[in-house]
């Protein structure tokens, strides 16, 4: 509690060292009671940009706080470009550790000093991010490779802020009454447990290689090979990948790259990884994403950092692809349909008013060019929206809303004029016409054709034992159940008894008929 507590009492010196108070969410305006704060604080110094004391901050505060600015870096239509550029420094500019850190680091992990590793190891990192930085290297063998190393401390830091988050999320559900539907516990352990899945490179080197399994025969997208003989949980040695940064658009265009089938393309990636795999790179942000401009691979995607990735089961994959299909469709009572049918909304839901909800929301943005849309405002209002009609956040998708808001700044950073509906729309048919055409029924037959043959030899063997306990008697019956069957045991003795003397007497007749005939009595 008592390092919680001073973990409180420093973000609060940072935020009022470096003015944040200054700066309010809706239009970065400053408040009036900024002014009141900075009559108290006359001491402190304002005289740095808003976006680099913001910058400063986020960076003295930690790793969480960083990646908080690198997703508020993507979102040039809803933050001012002074704070874009700045947080954007965030994304592989964040300052490095000591590179004698790092070399002990290696040296613990892989079991000897770099310069007996590799033919050479350059000290200088290239890139540093807020969970590890990078050193370029070459193998023995002359292969050209980048040596990423975990940040000393990392965990401890991790568990003091997401202590407070913890702390945080406690008060909000016992103090906000619409915390019930908002999940605020749920999402913290997400967020917790994706953090701390990045402290483990070992699990970073594992995503990537899917990832680049996934993609092996794809013309979109590459991903680095990892060199397992020199991988640990806190350094790993990949394929050193090269390539202009996606956010460096003049230099794009001078390499004579083709944005619009850029842009186009990574609405492609994305939908692939979520509907086709559900395995997504959930940490698009323009740091992580390079352009290929080697001959061979011209213009396809680079991705890097793999410490964040998403899954879908076939349910959240099902439900996710009807819902956009019917956003493309303006089938909005579909939309409303399905809210209800997985649980979201709860089954009292009335669905023309859930419809009539979501089509205000949504009608606005369609046959619109993306840049005039803003899709944080469109997500306001279906937060609003849901709010009123008690819908469920969903902690498992978290993530993927995550990654759409990089998407959509990715996609405005290349093609303003990109209609994300339209180049997503046939991607998703044509998918969901694979799952559930012949074509999709062929795809799982085959999936699961091992089982079946496993099974089938087994089914008559499982069918007798099966109908021997059906035929067994039920030892749980409760007792009114007993009672009923022990009087339709005597019911049946009964009509057995009547049945049986019906039987005697009609015997009895007919030889009483025929005894008589024969002596002559007819």
């Amino acid at each position: 509690m008592i390092l919680k507590f001073l973990r409180l009492l420093k973000i609060l010196r940072v935020v009022v060292q470096h003015g944040l108070d200054e700066i309010a969410i809706s239009g970065f305006d400053k408040p009036r009671i900024s002014r009141l704060l900075d009559t108290v604080f006359f001491w402190r110094d304002l005289s740095t940009p808003r976006g680099v004391r913001l910058r400063m901050a986020l960076e003295e505060l930690g790793p969480i706080f960083v990646k908080f600015g690198q997703v508020l870096s993507t979102r040039a239509d809803l933050i001012p470009a002074d704070i874009v550029v700045e947080l954007a420094r965030l994304q592989d500019r964040v300052p490095p550790f000591d590179s004698d850190l790092a070399i002990a680091q290696i040296e613990r992990s892989l079991g000897a000093h770099p310069e007996q590793l590799f033919a050479r190891f350059e000290r200088v990192p290239v890139a540093s991010a807020s969970i590890a930085q990078v050193h370029f290297a070459t193998l023995k063998d002359g292969t050209e490779v980048a040596v990423k190393v975990l940040r000393p401390g990392m965990k401890r830091l991790i568990d003091e802020d997401v202590a407070l988050m913890r702390l945080a999320a406690d008060w909000v559900s016992r103090l906000w009454p619409d915390s019930k539907r908002l999940k605020p516990k749920e999402v913290v352990a997400e967020f917790d447990k994706y953090l701390h899945d990045e402290l483990d490179l070992m699990r970073e080197a594992a995503n990537a290689s899917q990832l680049r399994r996934n993609f092996a025969e794809s013309r979109l997208l590459l991903v680095p090979e990892m060199y397992w003989d020199y991988c640990s949980s806190n350094v790993i040695v990949m394929e050193r990948m090269y390539g202009i940064p996606v956010s460096q658009i003049d230099r794009l265009l001078e390499a004579g790259v083709d944005l619009k089938k850029l842009s186009s393309d990574g609405v492609e990636i994305f939908f692939t990884q979520v509907f086709r795999d559900g395995f997504f790179h959930a940490d698009m942000h323009p740091g992580n994403i390079l352009v290929s401009i080697d001959p061979a691979t011209f213009g396809r995607y680079i991705a890097l950092d793999f410490g964040i990735v998403g899954t879908l089961n076939d349910y959240d994959k099902d439900y996710l692809s009807q819902n956009f299909l019917a956003f493309f469709r303006r089938d909005y009572k579909r939309v409303a349909e399905a809210h209800i049918e997985s649980g979201w909304a709860p089954k009292e839901t009335r669905i023309d008013e859930l419809e009539a909800a979501v089509r205000a929301c949504c009608e606005p943005i369609f046959d619109r060019p993306l840049k005039d849309i803003s899709f944080g405002q469109v997500l306001l209002r279906l937060f609003q929206t849901s709010r009123r009609f008690n819908v469920e956040v969903q902690p498992q998708l978290v993530l993927l809303q995550k990654t759409l808001l990089n998407i959509e700044g990715l996609g405005r950073t290349l093609d303003p004029d990109l209609d994300l509906w339209k180049t997503a729309k046939p991607y998703l048919e044509r998918w969901m016409g694979e799952q559930v055409g012949w074509r999709g029924l062929v795809e799982r037959l085959k999936a699961e054709a091992p089982r079946y043959s496993h099974i089938l030899p087994a089914l008559p063997r499982l069918v007798h034992h099966a109908l021997s306990v059906a035929g067994e008697p039920d030892r749980g019956r409760n007792e009114l159940l007993e009672q009923l069957l022990q009087e339709q045991r005597r019911t049946n003795r009964m009509l057995s008894f009547f049945v049986y003397l019906a039987g005697a007497f009609a015997i009895g007749v007919v030889g009483l008929q025929a005894w008589l005939r024969w002596h002559g009595a007819y």
